[in-house]
């Protein structure tokens, strides 16, 4: 698995190469969580998040489907007494409906096959009135044209399915029916966009 065998280098990725986007990222998500928040986190990769996640909010569970990346999440966030990790696959969550005040998926949509799948899953699981906050890194630029980065990863491995620009990421969520999307940009190297919804009912209407 590749994020299994970039798991000991990610955090260089995270801490030096993009580091004014990661900083400015943690930043924003540090602002959505709220001290009595039960938090789902999926792909939690190395803990980027978590850390920030487990700091704000009364519970967090951080999962991961690569257990490398879950070991070294565990690792860096090991000062956190709030969290418990889960290997889960973010397409078919073992939490119960409604479980979670916020529901957090960082830089993964743009990698799965079943993109529509997973945030179903992620809906699920967040309660009525809850919000989902779904971080992606855009890889394509306001032309259209794959970035440099994108173009790297996926040569080593990575197989992104989808790449983004802020306007065609918006409209992913507006045709999975989420008309209350907010995006916020964390600016940097590689920019990635906070989106932020509230959690859809059944039936297509946001809570």
């Amino acid at each position: 698995m590749f994020w299994d065998r970039v798991a000991g280098v990610y955090d260089l990725f995270v801490n030096v190469v993009n580091r004014k986007t990661h900083r400015a990222l943690r930043r924003l998500i540090a602002e959505l969580i709220g001290p009595e928040d039960r938090v789902l986190e999926c792909a939690c990769g190395t803990g980027l998040l978590t850390e920030v996640i487990a700091g704000r909010c009364k519970a967090l569970t951080a999962t991961d489907f690569a257990p490398k990346m879950l070991r070294r999440a565990e690792k860096n966030c090991a000062a956190c007494g709030n969290i418990t990790f889960r290997r889960a696959d973010i397409t078919a969550l073992a939490e119960p409906d409604g479980a979670y005040d916020k529901v957090v998926a960082g830089n993964v949509i743009h990698l799965l096959d079943e993109p529509l799948k997973a945030l179903g899953e992620l809906n699920r699981v967040c309660r009525d009135g809850g919000q989902l906050i779904i971080p992606t890194y855009m890889n394509r630029d306001r032309k259209g044209k794959t970035s440099t980065f994108a173009s790297a990863v996926g040569k080593a491995g990575a197989d992104f399915k989808r790449q983004f620009t802020l306007d065609s990421y918006r409209q992913f969520f507006l045709d999975a029916g989420y008309s209350d999307v907010r995006i916020t940009l964390a600016e940097g190297r590689i920019p990635c966009a906070v989106a932020v919804m509230t959690k859809k009912r059944d039936g297509g209407e946001a809570s």
